[in-house]
Order: structure tokens, then sequence, then C-alpha cells
């Protein structure tokens, strides 16, 4: 159990007008096993002692925990009590080879999903024609998505292509790639550049992690064999989770 006696206080966890208690309450404690506030096999107080150290009730309590179960960072040990999970092993994902989120998550034997947060044909925006060659006159197809593997939230992509390469955004379900293959439009090249991102208040809300978490973000410019650019993705990749390797060789 921590030795810290204020790590659950309501005042290190809980603003107005951030969203319910339980929320916050499973926020704050995800961060602190992210950070190492709490470590691996570090027991939770008993429900009835952590709702009194956080000045809320068992119910909500219950419900923050049964969150961070869910999430896989809780181990719930019948007669024992609730413990910080094992460390998991992290995701790696190789810069130099161009597969999709799902291709990557099913090689690890991981079931990967798409939630379609906004999609359509719109006009470009300045960056979109710079990226993809589009005029004024020209369409853009947008298809954001929240990315899971085994129903945890991992990253955030909101992708732009051509209307004729992507003239039905709708018909997207868990892979881009994959449908694009089918009319033999996938990208066969593409130029990423990766950054470190803190995120914004609704990114970190659907990757159920706190304002301002650190997260990778690329930025992919794909290209077919002819070399025309027919995809412009940015993804925001969970960085506690998350690694991208690349292999570098002396020419």
């Amino acid at each position: 159990m921590t030795d810290d006696p204020d790590i659950f206080a309501a005042a290190s966890w809980f603003r107005e007008g951030r969203g319910p208690r339980y929320r916050q309450l499973y926020r704050h404690i995800a961060a602190a096993i992210r950070t190492g506030a709490l470590m691996p096999e570090d027991q939770l107080p008993p429900e009835r002692e952590l709702g009194e150290r956080a000045g809320i009730s068992r119910v909500t309590v219950r419900k923050a925990v049964a969150q961070l179960v869910e999430e896989g960072l809780i181990d719930q040990r019948q007669g024992a009590g609730s413990f910080v999970a094992s460390a998991a092993p992290r995701l790696k994902q190789s810069l130099s080879s161009l597969v999709s989120f799902t291709e990557t998550m099913n090689a690890r034997g991981m079931t990967a999903t798409a939630q379609v947060l906004a999609c359509g044909l719109f006009a470009p925006t300045p960056d979109e024609m710079m990226a993809l060659g589009l005029s004024n006159a020209d369409k853009v197809a947008r298809i954001n998505r929240l990315r899971r593997a085994n129903d945890t939230p991992i990253a955030l992509e909101y992708s732009s292509l051509p209307r004729d390469i992507l003239p039905r955004p709708e018909l997207v379900e868990t892979s881009l790639y994959a449908l694009l293959r089918k009319t033999g439009d996938a990208p066969r090249r593409a130029v990423q550049r990766v950054t470190a991102l803190s995120l914004a208040p609704a990114d970190a809300e659907m990757l159920n992690l706190p304002e301002g978490a650190a997260v990778l973000q690329i930025v992919r410019t794909g290209y077919l064999t002819s070399g025309r650019p027919i995809e412009l993705t940015r993804g925001l990749y969970r960085s506690d989770i998350y690694d991208f390797a690349s292999e570098l060789r002396l020419d």
C-alpha cells in the first residue's frame, strides 16, 4: 500500500466541472500508476477507507476501480484486495514498415477495433491541399477514429484522402489500408514525422488519460508507386504503452 497519505485526498484529484467523480478518480489513479507514484503490486486501500480518504461514496470508489480493472491497471484478488497490476510489455511498431494499426495488433495476438468519431467529404484545408496536391475545387475524404486493442484505447487517428481515392469514407470499418488494397490504392511508401505532444482535454478523455499527458504524435504522408500523395494521417499514440522503433544502417 502506498505510503503517501495524500495521494487519494480529494484535493489532489477532484476539480469542479471536470467530469464525474469516479472518472476523475480513475484518471488520477491511472496517472499515478503510469508515473510510478503507485508501483506494481502496490495495494489500494479497501473501498471504505479509500472512500473516506477521497471524500466519496463506496459506490463511486467501486466504479473507478472497476474501470481500472477493465483497463488492466488493477488486479482484484479474491479475499486479498485490489493491487496495481504488474507492468505489461510495451507495444512496439517499426517506423520502417508500412503496416496498418490493425495488422500490428493482429501480429501480436490482439484484437484491433475502430470507433469512427467522424467521417465524410469536405472542402480541403490548406494543409490538406499542400500535402495531397488538391485545389479549392476538390473534395477530401476525412475519417477520424479511436483505435483500441483488446478494448483498451491506444490511439487517435485523423486521416484525410482525396475523394477519388476514398469516395465513400463511411465504408471504412476496422482497417483503412485493407479497404484501399481492394481498389489497388493503398500507399506503397510514406514519410513520417514523430514528435511529443501534450494531450488536449477532449483527446485525453477519449484515451482515458489525464489532461496534458504526453503522447507520441505521428504525421504520415502516404504515396502511390507513381509518387502521388494519397494519404495524410495524424495519429496520437499513448506513450505509456506504445513504442516506435527504427533500424539504422550505415550506407
